[in-house]
């Protein structure tokens, strides 16, 4: 484990149909069945979601997983949660973690670490397939309570990820172009002004 510091309905579905399809064209076939999404794994990634959404652990995706929610198709290898900053919530999503991974690292996601000067864990489960960054606040710019936070079918349960606007919001000014990029397609496709 790593320390760091650093219709829109069906729009998702269409963008996740999309991720998934190219995904395809890239996988690994062993006796005719799916081994390995050279991406997310998605079936890790609903998993986890089911969890927290079954343990009560109050979370919201950002990050290319969002963007996938809001029909951009994106592909990534992590997924970036904002966790409201609760000793009870981090508690919750440890539960949540342990009951879809087998991992004795997941004690190491602390309060203390989450509550900190450094706000943020990079968890990367055992199979190493993708990673899960978790940050109470990005800096002085977002904190949990910051975020407007839309609630999105994701197959039989419904998750939490950052409107739109908001993750233009983040988005739009950082030195990474990809983001930058992220940031002209969400202003052109959900027509968001300038503030």
């Amino acid at each position: 484990m790593e320390r760091g510091t650093s219709t829109r309905r069906d729009g998702w579905r269409s963008g996740l149909r999309e991720a998934v399809a190219e995904a395809r064209r890239r996988i690994s076939l062993h006796d005719g069945q799916v081994c390995r999404i050279e991406s997310m794994d998605f079936d890790v990634l609903q998993r986890v979601l089911e969890a927290f959404e079954r343990l009560g652990v109050r979370y919201a995706i950002f990050g290319a997983v969002a963007l996938n929610f809001h029909g951009l198709s994106r592909f990534t290898e992590d997924l970036h949660l904002f966790i409201a900053p609760e000793e009870e919530n981090i508690e919750r999503l440890r539960a949540a973690l342990r009951s879809v991974f087998d991992d004795v690292e997941i004690d190491r996601i602390t309060a203390d670490d989450l509550l900190g000067d450094y706000p943020a864990v990079q968890y990367i489960p055992p199979a190493g397939g993708f990673h899960i960054d978790l940050l109470t606040r990005l800096g002085e710019a977002f904190a949990f309570g910051d975020l407007e936070v839309e609630r999105l079918p994701f197959g039989d349960i419904t998750v939490s990820v950052v409107s739109p606007k908001t993750l233009y919001r983040m988005k739009r000014n950082t030195v990474r172009l990809k983001d930058r990029a992220d940031a002209e397609l969400l202003k052109q496709r959900f027509r968001i002004e300038e503030e």
